[in-house]
């Protein structure tokens, strides 16, 4: 029953408890590394809702990603204004599957299973991603090979390969 009531109060985030207790704590955050191991999720009902167990094999990192697109360096040699090709490029991954290439990148003896988005101001945006060891539970069935986050295996590496969309 609480996880019902967590759940309304992160999807109106500026009508609930929820803003003013993440302000205080993304003033930490915007200090921490890029990626961070946390001992328990922010959104405990969101977590659990992706897969996460409270048990030995579950990790969750906490992942800071910039917001905003590509930034691409200015040419040195000349060109017409229109070639520059400097502005207006957009990264054709977003910004949680970067989160989750991120923490894979990180430690590359845990698989991410999935991840959520925690927080963002106007320079960052903050995800969580469940990672699993596979050594330790090899129940999942992560299949063979290193990598789901690379692969395009998670939900936000199939949303970008175009595999989530609804059926009419």
């Amino acid at each position: 029953m609480a996880y019902k009531y967590m759940s309304k109060a992160w999807r109106n985030p500026g009508e609930s408890y929820v803003e003013e207790l993440m302000r205080e704590r993304v003033v930490l955050w915007r200090r921490e590394p890029t990626v961070v191991r946390i001992d328990k999720p922010t959104r405990i009902d969101r977590a659990r809702r992706l897969g996460y167990k409270d048990k030995p094999g579950y990790v969750v990192l906490r992942v800071k990603v910039r917001r905003g697109g590509l930034r691409k360096p200015r040419p040195r040699s000349g060109r017409r204004q229109k070639r520059l090709g400097v502005v207006k490029f957009k990264p054709a991954k977003s910004l949680k599957l970067i989160a989750e290439e991120r923490a894979a990148r990180k430690f590359p003896n845990l698989e991410a299973l999935n991840s959520y988005w925690v927080w963002e101001d106007g320079l960052y945006k903050w995800f969580e991603v469940i990672m699993v060891d596979r050594i330790l539970l090899p129940e999942l069935n992560l299949g063979k090979g290193r990598g789901r986050a690379f692969r395009g295996l998670t939900s936000a590496g199939r949303k970008v390969r175009g595999l989530m969309a609804k059926s009419q």
